[in-house]
């Protein structure tokens, strides 16, 4: 146990790249207990600037995703500074050093600590918001003989032109910091961790959401209150590195990019067997429904539901909406049942 969360070694681990991370691990929480048919689990993998604390937002007693029946296990992304990431890795990958990871390779160590150190071999549902709804998607295509059920939300299969356009953009505010010195800097680069923030926040709500105030819902007066909170949220609990290997990993997401299908994305939509829920919210700027639209089209057994919000992506970040939590429970218990 390292602060009150367990580790697991993963040791030497090769990547989809064909790098090797070395004395990898994954930082993960589990709730609730496994039953003793092995079948109540539910794994939550972690979203971009997420950890297994802010997945607790997700369920909780009396919701649809519950401790009580459900073995709960939220795993830690890779380079979100608990789980191997450049800010924690030993010397020779650490900072910029840090190999570059996949979503396959975050969902190949998953699998390895369901079932070899938890000894689990199906889940009942993987289920995620943002860049974790993407990896819950890939559970789906590259171990579809193991998951019942998917939910996506706010996610896609394929990281589309335009949403790697908008990261290259928060990507580009943030080395342009002339203290970034490519990765490899003395203390963290502040002024470009809070362009970083700042630009983020521009695409993470809609513009009818701007229009309309609605950042006075989250407490902030003015629109420049709400930016500075995201600069400062950057700066406090963000390493630059960390934020760049998950980045990189999103853009790379692709369902099909690997060795099962050979770039085959027809195929890997087919080959996502399980039940699937996908929940775009109708203003989500780079991950926008008419994406998810083609996606269900070309899956076996999965439905589109559009939560319409002005809201943008943050729809989904607990606490902002309690429609779209209703709305989840509703399509999580649905699932759960089946």
């Amino acid at each position: 146990m390292t602060l009150g969360y367990p580790t697991f070694d993963l040791g030497r681990f090769d990547l989809n790249s064909g790098e090797v991370l070395h004395d990898g691990r994954l930082a993960y929480q589990t709730y609730g207990a496994l039953n003793p048919a092995k079948d109540n689990a539910v794994v939550l993998p972690t979203f971009y600037t997420g950890t297994h604390w802010r997945n607790e937002g997700f369920f909780g007693p009396g919701r649809a995703l519950d401790p009580a029946h459900h073995f709960i296990i939220s795993i830690n992304m890779f380079g979100n500074g608990l789980s191997s990431s450049p800010s924690n890795a030993p010397d020779g990958q650490s900072g910029s050093r840090f190999p570059q990871v996949t979503l396959w390779d975050n969902v190949r160590a998953q699998h390895t600590l369901v079932t070899e150190h938890l000894g689990i071999e199906r889940l009942r549902l993987v289920a995620g918001w943002s860049m974790a709804g993407c990896q819950s998607y890939q559970w789906g295509a590259q171990y579809p003989d193991m998951v019942d059920a998917i939910l996506p939300f706010c996610a896609s299969t394929k990281t589309s032109p335009h949403n790697i356009v908008f990261l290259e953009g928060v990507k580009a505010a943030l080395q342009a910091d002339q203290t970034w010195n490519n990765g490899d800097y003395d203390a963290q680069p502040e002024r470009g961790l809070r362009a970083f923030g700042r630009v983020y926040a521009g695409w993470a709500f809609s513009q009818t959401w701007y229009r309309n105030g609605l950042y006075k819902n989250l407490g902030f007066e003015t629109v420049e209150e709400l930016l500075v909170d995201w600069e400062n949220d950057h700066v406090d609990n963000w390493d630059a590195n960390n934020l760049l290997v998950k980045l990189r990993a999103w853009q790379m997401g692709d369902i099909s990019a690997n060795v099962l299908y050979g770039g085959d994305f027809a195929k890997s939509l087919a080959a996502i067997s399980a039940r699937a829920i996908v929940m775009p919210s109708s203003s989500d700027l780079y991950f926008p429904p008419k994406d998810n639209e083609i996606e269900v089209a070309g899956m076996a057994n999965a439905e589109l539901r559009v939560y319409e919000t002005d809201w943008g992506h943050c729809v989904a970040s607990p606490g902002n909406d309690a429609g779209f939590a209703a709305f989840l429970d509703d399509a999580l218990a649905e699932l759960l049942a089946t």
